[in-house]
């Protein structure tokens, strides 16, 4: 399928995780993706590996917890001459985990947020700014079931997610004349170097709770977001998508 034949995407957090497998996704579909990470020399590797494939990709260092370098980023894009018609914010971090809230300091929590939330409201604003004039888009921002119900030993994380679950739902009204849709995918957890990289017992606890009884897959998220941001999602808007194994709350 040629889904996104003529459109450009912007994913952040483009150069590994789910992020990357997004972006292989809307590629292989005729999207051009430009990846916004604050790593470059990851987001390069993504990128060669997307050329050497036939496909069209192109990086940009942003820091999505930075309004400047969001701006900046965006501006870059129309000063290409393009036009961007979908957004995936996926860049993200896992902050404190495997503690207790009281042992939590504030400037990890503050950083956590600043991330995943504030950088979840900055590429939702400036990607409407860009979609508005042209009266299409589709923007998707990555939460987590954590945002839903909360996981024990990760305040920080849960409450950011939380916060991007409810700005979609805000933003998403706001918009729904616009032809412009704003939705969430709410994963359990999904194997990637992230969860990898966090106490092994917080992730024996998240998997335990997932009735499946296994983490998710890349292709699997990959597969939900590109339906998502497709011409084919036109009438939802303002959702948060479960991704969970069967773990899934309202």
């Amino acid at each position: 399928m040629k889904r996104f034949f003529g459109q450009t995407a912007i994913v952040t957090g483009g150069a590994q995780g789910i992020g990357f497998a997004i972006c292989k996704k809307l590629v292989s579909e005729g999207a051009k993706i430009w990846i916004f990470d604050r790593v470059e020399g990851l987001a390069q590797e993504a990128i060669s590996k997307l050329e050497e494939q036939g496909f069209l990709a192109s990086f940009c260092k942003v820091d999505v917890s930075d309004e400047d370098s969001v701006r900046s980023g965006f501006s870059h894009i129309a000063d290409a001459g393009e036009t961007c018609s979908i957004v995936v914010n996926s860049a993200g971090v896992v902050g404190p985990n495997g503690i207790k809230t009281e042992a939590v300091s504030l400037e990890d929590f503050e950083q956590t947020c600043r991330v995943n939330l504030t950088g979840s409201f900055l590429m939702l604003k400036y990607g409407l700014k860009a979609m508005l004039p042209q009266k299409y888009g589709r923007i998707l921002l990555i939460a987590s079931i954590a945002g839903k119900e909360g996981n024990a030993g990760m305040c920080s994380y849960s409450a950011s997610k939380a916060g991007v679950i409810g700005l979609v739902k805000a933003a998403g009204k706001e918009y729904a004349e616009d032809g412009i849709t704003i939705n969430a995918v709410a994963p359990a957890t999904i194997n990637t170097r992230m969860v990898a990289g966090m106490a092994p017992a917080q992730v024996k606890y998240m998997t335990d709770k997932i009735p499946m009884k296994r983490c998710g897959t890349l292709e699997e998220i990959s597969n939900l977001a590109a339906w998502i941001v497709s011409p084919e999602a036109s009438f939802n808007t303002g959702f948060t998508f479960d991704m969970t194994g069967g773990r899934a709350v309202f």
